[in-house]
């Protein structure tokens, strides 16, 4: 009888990776998603990327191989194509007689396995290796795109001749399909590796005497390299034809779009240009759609939270507000619950200045301000429209909040973002915006705040032997809160950039309305009395979610004060 296949889950949590719990999660987030339960584990960032690898490779008696151990050029490399190689993540390691060994990241990829098989003639004998490990083995001995950033950057920076053609008459250069001329190889090896980052923007910022390129890593900008100023011209047009951008306006702001695939994911890019003092700064912001896919159990709410939060988005009528500054998460946030919503028995309809990922589902609106298509009067249309459930990018008027309290009050559930810093600041800021105390009271159902902190890297995480005493006191953690617990850091590896940080969770602030609340709003309370009464009726702060992420060892005390309001503390002791 043929031994039964242990599943990876059941290896994981023999090994103690993972807990029977959080692979519960992981099984419930691949179902929901479509995705393998190793890929829900990396993403939901509760097993490493080499765990699961390894226990892959336990599941199917393959040999794991570490390529961080000084792995060498494997003579065996050019016996497959390099296009199949970058494209596809496989790398030939030793022949012998007809047998090739080569490494892989995927088991089940069986059709890579048969067109190599056809195409080499030769038996194949499996190991594996994580993807992104791979990925840097590839980028490091073939050159990714064919050379690394460094190294177009020199083969710029020597061709003088180069130089003065192209700042003489850089656009008809670029506009050629030449994919070899060194500023298409540049821009493209700077895209790809921004990308493998797993970076969300990409700025280049010309400077007196160079062009700074920065990549935005988990809400952190990150110098990446300088490129020479007599470039500056060439890769600025670049961009803007990349982007679609007019490349003979240097004088005004303008906004364009880039479609590129990286891999085998296509990838956007949304594009803007800001007329600076040294010259035009340009910024690519990367938009995956998998980043806001994620889910609810990824977006990192502690448990009574989540079925706070699980129980307002069912709500039949009424408006939820996510309120925090540019870049918290609010989108993904709102993206998350309307996933969740998203059934053939909801319609759905969005209003988004711009729409920068696209559901299956939903009816998304773009605004145009430019030809009078603004979000008050796309709501108008929207009610229109019969749905059950809508979304409003960003509540920025007075205008555009009256049609979103009329639109909860005829019995439509709303979800829309506001820029206050905590939950309570939102009551009073529509006040102020000239909505009547008595409909927002009536209207809103919750206001969540809300911030991203930096999670520590799963595969260097280390007790803090010496955790700062000022930031712990700070932050109001005391020894009996320790008690039991430790304080956790990041080594610094190769998986994380040796920052000690990867990925991102959300601290979170719910404010659920109640009687003495909306008694409270109706006559115009201040925020600090506002935010006194939801504290007492159970409100966790955002300094109060940080310490609790803190103690369960998922950050570390100097990113929950560099996140969480510090003023916090004080009003609160």
């Amino acid at each position: 009888m043929a031994r039964r296949r242990k599943k990876l889950g059941e290896i994981l949590v023999g090994w103690n990776v993972v807990t029977p719990e959080a692979l519960n999660d992981a099984l419930a987030y691949a179902t929901q998603h479509g995705k393998r339960v190793g890929e829900a584990l990396i993403e939901l960032e509760l097993a490493s990327e080499d765990d699961v690898t390894k226990a892959l490779a336990t599941q199917f008696d393959l040999e794991y191989v570490d390529l961080d151990k000084n792995v060498q050029v494997p003579a065996a490399l050019s016996l497959i194509p390099e296009k199949i190689i970058k494209d596809e993540r496989v790398l030939p390691m030793e022949k012998v007689d007809n047998r090739l060994k080569i490494i892989i990241s995927d088991p089940l990829n069986l059709e890579l396995l048969d067109k190599l098989r056809f195409l080499l003639g030769m038996e194949l004998e499996c190991a594996l290796a994580p993807r992104s490990k791979i990925q840097r083995f590839i980028d490091h001995f073939l050159g990714g795109y064919g050379t690394s950033v460094d190294d177009a950057i020199e083969e710029i920076d020597h061709d003088a001749t180069l130089h003065a053609r192209e700042v003489e008459a850089h656009k008809k250069a670029l506009e050629a399909a030449d994919e070899d001329a060194p500023v298409i190889k540049l821009i493209n090896l700077l895209i790809g590796e921004a990308v493998r980052m797993r970076s969300s923007d990409i700025h280049v910022e010309p400077m007196a005497d160079r062009v700074r390129v920065r990549y935005r890593v988990d809400g952190v900008c990150l110098e990446r390299d300088n490129i020479p100023k007599s470039m500056q011209g060439s890769v600025i047009a670049r961009l803007k034809i990349m982007s679609g951008i007019d490349i003979a306006e240097k004088r005004l702001p303008q906004d364009g779009r880039i479609k590129m695939k990286i891999g085998a994911s296509p990838i956007d890019f949304r594009v803007s240009s800001l007329p600076a003092y040294h010259g035009e700064s340009i910024v690519l912001r990367i938009l995956r759609p998998d980043s806001v896919k994620i889910g609810i159990t990824g977006l990192g709410f502690e448990e009574d939270d989540y079925e706070r939060f699980q129980k307002i988005i069912r709500q039949p009528n009424g408006i939820f507000l996510v309120t925090g500054p540019t870049g918290s998460g609010k989108t993904t946030t709102l993206y998350a619950a309307l996933q969740e919503l998203n059934r053939p028995d909801r319609k759905i309809i969005t209003a988004e200045d711009p729409v920068e990922y696209n559901f299956a589902g939903m009816n998304q609106c773009q605004v145009k301000e430019e030809i009078g298509l603004s979000f008050a009067r796309i709501l108008r249309a929207m009610l229109r429209q019969a749905p059950n459930i809508i979304l409003v990018g960003e509540i920025r008027d007075r205008e555009v909040g009256e049609v979103a309290v009329q639109a909860a009050l005829t019995g439509h559930l709303v979800f829309s973002t506001l820029h206050t810093n905590d939950a309570s600041s939102a009551i009073t800021r529509l006040i102020d915006m000239g909505i009547k105390p008595f409909l927002v009271a009536s209207s809103i159902q919750a206001i969540m705040a809300q911030r991203l902190i930096r999670v520590v890297c799963h595969e260097c995480k280390e007790v803090d032997p010496s955790p700062n005493r000022f930031v712990l006191k700070m932050l109001g953690i005391t020894d009996d809160d320790l008690e039991g617990h430790h304080v956790y850091r990041g080594r610094g590896c190769n998986r994380c950039g040796n920052v000690g940080f990867r990925g991102r969770q959300g601290l979170f602030e719910m404010l659920a309305m109640n009687n003495e609340l909306r008694e409270l709003a109706f006559n115009r309370a201040p925020t600090n009395q506002l935010r006194r009464a939801a504290v007492a009726s159970g409100m966790r702060t955002l300094l109060e979610d940080g310490k609790l992420k803190i103690l369960r060892g998922v950050t570390t005390p100097d990113e929950v004060a560099r996140i969480a309001q510090m003023e916090g503390v004080l009003a609160e002791d």
